[in-house]
C-alpha cells in the first residue's frame, strides 16, 4: 500500500513538535531525556522552515512517483520500492557525495556533517504511523494512502 505525508502550511504554528519526535524515535534510546545525552545525537527527518510571511513550512521526503534523488544517486543507495511507492536509503551504500541533496527539488534530503551521510524521512519504518503525525499538535501532517 502507497503512503505519502501531506502538509497544510497555513495551520502549522512552527512548534517543531514533529521534528523533536523524529528525533527521538530516531535515537537510540528513544526516549527524550535520554536522547539528548547520547554520543552520536539523533537528527530529524522532518524540518520545519520559516521563511518571511510564512509561520512555518513542515518539509521531508515526499516519496515522489518519479524521484530525482534515486536518478542521481551514484552508488544506489537509494532504490524505489514499486510495491509500496517508498524510496528507500541503504546508508552503508552512501558515499556521502549528497547528489541527492541537490536534486530532490523540496529540500526534504539534507546533509548529516557529522556522519557525511544524508538525513531523510523514512515515514518511521519501524512503527506503524509516522512520529510527525501522532505528534503534530494542529494535525498540521496527513497520511494519504494512495
Amino acid at each position: 500500500m502507497k503512503k505519502k505525508l501531506k502538509y497544510n502550511p497555513k495551520k502549522c504554528l512552527s512548534c517543531r513538535t514533529c521534528e523533536i519526535a523524529c528525533a527521538v524515535g530516531h535515537s537510540e534510546t528513544k526516549q527524550l531525556l535520554c536522547a539528548i545525552k547520547e554520543k552520536q545525537l539523533s537528527l530529524p527527518r522532518v524540518k520545519v522552515f520559516t521563511y518571511q510571511g510564512i509561520e512555518g513550512f513542515p518539509v521531508a521526503c515526499r516519496h515522489c512517483d518519479e524521484p530525482k534523488c534515486v536518478i542521481s544517486c551514484i552508488s544506489c543507495a537509494l532504490t524505489k520500492d514499486a510495491e509500496t511507492g517508498m524510496v528507500n536509503y541503504d546508508k552503508d551504500k552512501c558515499v556521502g557525495c549528497w547528489m541527492c541533496v541537490m536534486a530532490c527539488p523540496y529540500g526534504a534530503i539534507r546533509p548529516n556533517y557529522k556522519t557525511k551521510k544524508t538525513i531523510r524521512c523514512d515515514l518511521c519504518s519501524d512503527v506503524d504511523t509516522p512520529r510527525c503525525l501522532e505528534s503534530c499538535p494542529v494535525k498540521v501532517i496527513t497520511l494519504e494512502e494512495l
